[in-house]
C-alpha cells in the first residue's frame, strides 16, 4: 500500500525561519511511496485525494526505484487513447514508457545550490519535483514552488543583509575618518606643548649646569658660610638637589623623545583619507603601532622583532597603520586569553614581527617582489572550523561589545582592494597564528 507522509504542511513552514545557510531538509517534503508492481490507475485516486500532492515516490522491494510528478502523469494519461494504454499496466511500464529524468539531491544540499541545479535541467523538466534523499533509505518530494519561494526569502534575507553590512561598513568609514580627524587634532595640540619643552629644555639643562658651578665656586671662595646658610642647605638638601638635578633633566629629554614618537605615530595613524600613496617606512609604520598598543601589552607580552632590509613601499600609510594595529591587537587578544588559562604555567606569551622581501607567486600582478610581513603570536591558535570564515564581514569570536567583526574584513579589503596585495594566515592549535602581509614593490 501506498505511504503518505506530509513531512511539514504549509502552516508549520510558514513558521520555520529560513537563514541563508537554510538546507532542503528544511522545506515541505512530501513522502507519498508506491510500488512499481501497482497500477498505475491506483495514482489517479491518490492525486484526486491529495491535491496539493507534486508527485509520487516510486519503490520496487521498498527500495527507491524513481520519482513519478502529477504533471507528467496527466500529461500521459489526457493524450489520446492514453487511458487505455497506460490505466491497466503497471506503473513500471508506464515509468519506462514516459522516459523520466530524475533530479535527486541530498537533503543537506542549500537552497540556493539547489535552485541553481534546478534551473539547469531543460526548460521542460523546470516544474518537476525534485528527489530530496535525507538517508541512504529515505527519498521525499520537493515541489519547485516550495523551492521558488524559499530561494525568493533568501533573496531577501541577502539584500537585506547586504544593506545591512552596507550601512554597518558606511558608518564603520564615518567613524574611522571621524577617529582620524579627532587623533590628527589631539596630536597637533599635544605638538605644541612638546615642541616648546623639547626646544627649552636644553637651554634649562645649561642654567641648571652654571647655577651648580657658581654654587660649587661660592663653596670654594667661601668655605665659611653663615648658620643661616648651612641651615638652608641642610633643609634643602642641597648635596642631593646637585647629583639628582642632571639625572632628571635627562629623564625629562628621554620622556620629551618618547612623547614626539607618540604624537608622530598618531599622526601617522590619523592619515586615514590619503587620496594618494607615498613611499613608507614599514618598520617605522610597525614600530608606531607598537607605540600606540604598548599600554596593551602592560609589559607581559614580549615583542620579537626580526626585521629584514625593506626598501620604502608605496602604500596608504594610515590605512596599513590600521591593519598592523587590527592583526596585533587581535594578537593581544588571543595571548591574553591564553594567558587567562590555568594550564599554561611555564608559558610565556610573544609576538614575533618579521620583515623581508620576497618573489611574488601568481596572481600579484606584474610585480616581481612583495615586501612580506609575518605577524605571529604563540597563543591559542584559530580553531579549525572556524578558518574558513575570518574574514567574513561581521563574524566574531568575541563576545557582543568586545568586537565588531570588521577588523579583518577590513584588513583584507585594505591590503587586497587598495594595495593589490595579499592577505593569509597559518594556524595550528595550541600552537599560534602567523598573519602574512605581502605588499607590491613597485
Amino acid at each position: 500500500m501506498p505511504i503518505l507522509d506530509l513531512q511539514k504542511d504549509a502552516s508549520e513552514s510558514s513558521r520555520t525561519p529560513l537563514s541563508l545557510e537554510s538546507k532542503l531538509e528544511d522545506l515541505i517534503l512530501y513522502n507519498y511511496q508506491i510500488e512499481t508492481c501497482q497500477l498505475s490507475i491506483d495514482i489517479a485516486k491518490i492525486f484526486d485525494d491529495n491535491p496539493l500532492l507534486p508527485g509520487v515516490v516510486l519503490t520496487e522491494n521498498n527500495r527507491f526505484f524513481g520519482m513519478l510528478s502529477r504533471r507528467r502523469y496527466l500529461e500521459f494519461i489526457t493524450r489520446p487513447y492514453g487511458p487505455e494504454l497506460f490505466l491497466k499496466r503497471p506503473l513500471r511500464i508506464f515509468y519506462n514508457l514516459a522516459c523520466i529524468e530524475v533530479l535527486v539531491l541530498s537533503g543537506k544540499t542549500k537552497i540556493v545550490v539547489a535552485m541553481q541545479q534546478s534551473l539547469q535541467r531543460s526548460p521542460e523538466l523546470f516544474y518537476e519535483p525534485i528527489v530530496v534523499q535525507l538517508d541512504s533509505e529515505t527519498h521525499h518530494l520537493l515541489d519547485v514552488h516550495h523551492l521558488l519561494l524559499s530561494h525568493s526569502r533568501i533573496h531577501e534575507l541577502t539584500t537585506t543583509l547586504l544593506n545591512e553590512q552596507t550601512q554597518a561598513k558606511l558608518i564603520q568609514t564615518e567613524k574611522m575618518a571621524s577617529l582620524g580627524q579627532m587623533v590628527a587634532g589631539v596630536a597637533h595640540e599635544i605638538n605644541n606643548p612638546v615642541n616648546f619643552i623639547s626646544g627649552n629644555i636644553e637651554y634649562l639643562a645649561s642654567y641648571c649646569q652654571n647655577l651648580t658651578q657658581i654654587l660649587s665656586v661660592y663653596e670654594t671662595e667661601f668655605p665659611q658660610s653663615s648658620a643661616k646658610i648651612e641651615q638652608i642647605k641642610e633643609e634643602a638638601d642641597v648635596d642631593f638637589i646637585v647629583s639628582d638635578l642632571p639625572q632628571m633633566i635627562t629623564s625629562m629629554k628621554v620622556g620629551v623623545e618618547r612623547l614626539k614618537k607618540i604624537v608622530g605615530a598618531l599622526r601617522n595613524f590619523s592619515h586615514m583619507d590619503e587620496v594618494t600613496k607615498r613611499p613608507i617606512d614599514i618598520h617605522e609604520c610597525l614600530d608606531n603601532t607598537l607605540l600606540i598598543l604598548n599600554n596593551r601589552l602592560k609589559n607581559t607580552i614580549a615583542v620579537v622583532k626580526n626585521y629584514g632590509e625593506l626598501p620604502p613601499v608605496s602604500c596608504y600609510s594610515g590605512q596599513i597603520s590600521q591593519v598592523f594595529t587590527n592583526l596585533i591587537s587581535n594578537a593581544i587578544d588571543a595571548l591574553t586569553e591564553r594567558s587567562n588559562s590555568p594550564l599554561n604555567p611555564d608559558w610565556n606569551p610573544q609576538i614575533e614581527i618579521t620583515t623581508s622581501v620576497v618573489t611574488n607567486e601568481e596572481g600579484m600582478g606584474d610585480c616581481l617582489q612583495s615586501a612580506a610581513i609575518y605577524i605571529a603570536d604563540n597563543g591559542p591558535g584559530i580553531p579549525l572550523e572556524i578558518q574558513t570564515r575570518i574574514f567574513e564581514t561581521f563574524f566574531t569570536t568575541k563576545p557582543v561589545g568586545k568586537g565588531t567583526g570588521l577588523g579583518l574584513a577590513i584588513s583584507r579589503q585594505i591590503v587586497v582592494e587598495k594595495h593589490a596585495g595579499q592577505l593569509d594566515f597559518q594556524s595550528e592549535s595550541n600552537l599560534g597564528t602567523t598573519f602574512e602581509i605581502r605588499l607590491p614593490l613597485s
